[in-house]
Formats: C-alpha cells, sequence, structure tokens
C-alpha cells in the first residue's frame, strides 16, 4: 500500500517547512505532492528546494480546489489524503485515518474534529461546521459528523472516478456530497486539531460556507 499525501499550499512559508517534517516522519510508505498556488511570500521558493516531493506549480492563484484537482493528475499511490499547509492537524492520525480503508471496511475515511468535544475554535466557525455536517447527514442519508474536516482519505480509483469541479474551499462540500450519493462505505475516526486564527492565516470566509451549503444541495440534484 502506498499513501499519496497532496498538500495545496498558498502563501504558507510559516508553517511549510514544519508540515512537511512531520509528514516525513509519519512510518508510511507514502508520495508528497505539493500544489503552490502562486505563492507570493517565498512559499514556492522553499519547495523547490525540496528534493523528495513532488512540486505542482499553478500560474495563477486559482484556489485550493483547483490546486487538489491539479495534484490528483499526478497521484500513484493507492490512498489519497489531504493534508493542509498549516499546522492545523497531525499527520500522526495517519495511519487511523487509512485503516477503515486498508481493514477493507471503507471507502471514503473522514478526519472528525467534533468527536471530542468541541475543539478550541471560534464559536462561529463551530456553529458553521456543525451545521455544514447536518446538511449532508440530512441530504445524503450518512451520518457525518464533520463534513468541512481538511483530514479525507480516500482510495484513489474512487477519486479519480470523478470529474471535480471545484476551484476554491467548494472541493469538501463537493466530493462528500458526489461520493455520498453514490453510496460508497463512509466512516470517520477522531482527530487531533489546533484551530489557527486568520491572523495566523487562515483563508476560509463566511462566503465560502454560502458556497459550502449551496454545493451540498446542488449535488443532491445534479450529476
Amino acid at each position: 500500500m502506498k499513501l499519496s499525501v497532496i498538500i495545496p499550499a498558498y502563501n504558507e512559508i510559516d508553517t511549510i517547512e514544519e508540515v512537511l517534517r512531520r509528514v516525513r516522519a509519519v512510518d508510511i510508505d507514502k508520495e508528497i505532492i505539493v500544489t503552490d498556488d502562486c505563492s507570493t511570500d517565498g512559499t514556492r521558493e522553499f519547495l523547490r528546494t525540496q528534493p523528495d516531493i513532488t512540486l505542482v506549480e499553478s500560474d495563477r492563484n486559482r484556489g485550493k480546489g483547483a490546486s487538489i484537482r491539479a495534484a490528483i493528475e499526478r497521484v500513484t499511490g493507492d490512498i489519497v489524503l489531504i493534508q493542509d499547509a498549516d499546522l492545523e492537524y497531525d499527520p500522526n492520525d495517519y495511519p487511523a485515518l487509512i485503516k477503515p480503508i486498508l481493514d477493507g471496511k471503507a471507502d471514503m475515511v473522514y478526519g472528525t474534529r467534533f468527536t471530542r468535544g468541541r475543539p478550541k475554535m471560534r464559536l462561529a466557525n463551530y456553529l458553521a461546521n456543525k451545521l455544514f455536517a447536518l446538511i449532508a447527514t440530512v441530504l445524503y442519508r450518512t451520518k457525518v459528523t464533520d463534513e468541512a474536516t481538511c483530514y479525507k482519505a480516500f482510495r484513489t480509483d474512487l477519486l479519480k472516478s470523478l470529474d471535480l469541479r471545484c476551484k476554491r474551499f467548494e472541493f469538501c462540500p463537493e466530493v462528500t456530497a458526489r461520493l455520498l450519493k453514490r453510496g460508497v462505505r463512509y466512516a470517520e475516526v477522531p482527530v487531533r486539531y489546533e484551530a489557527r486564527t486568520f491572523t495566523q492565516g487562515k483563508k476560509i470566509t463566511w462566503k465560502d460556507g454560502i458556497e459550502c451549503i449551496w454545493t451540498l444541495i446542488k449535488y443532491r440534484f445534479t450529476g
């Protein structure tokens, strides 16, 4: 089994080196694919010095969804896992995330932040995340506790079978909606989480929340 770790990055010079160190430290056969979304803070120049990663360079800032789509084309592993370029999530959770797939019990696995109580995040963000999960649960008749989590793992063939259209943060609701609509086997595992603030570089806004809700609804009734 080979794991493909996709890291979309945009202006993450303060954290990308440590993220790569933590990802490399996980004792799993893996490849690391980083998509730099036209960073202007030195992230791209740093990534060019890393010989053990596959670097995909965007010619302009396209968004997280577009970055992930570009990286999927370069995947050669059996399982794909999404890793943000900040320090909110802990790569030590990789073994737990891929275990349901390796055991043949799931085709997609989400790392949930909410089964161990409320994580340290702004109340507005917490309520929004709970709303996204509720909408996904109701629309797709699958218990989802954390639709917007970064940590998502998929069988590679399943993910590549989707003609994804996402450009920004709507990657999460699009892939959730389209795979759950197919009735694929879904599982969740608890993961660790340390929220960062907008002053620390968090980029998602309330407009992305509206887009998330619309995407979940749209794909319930369209292809």
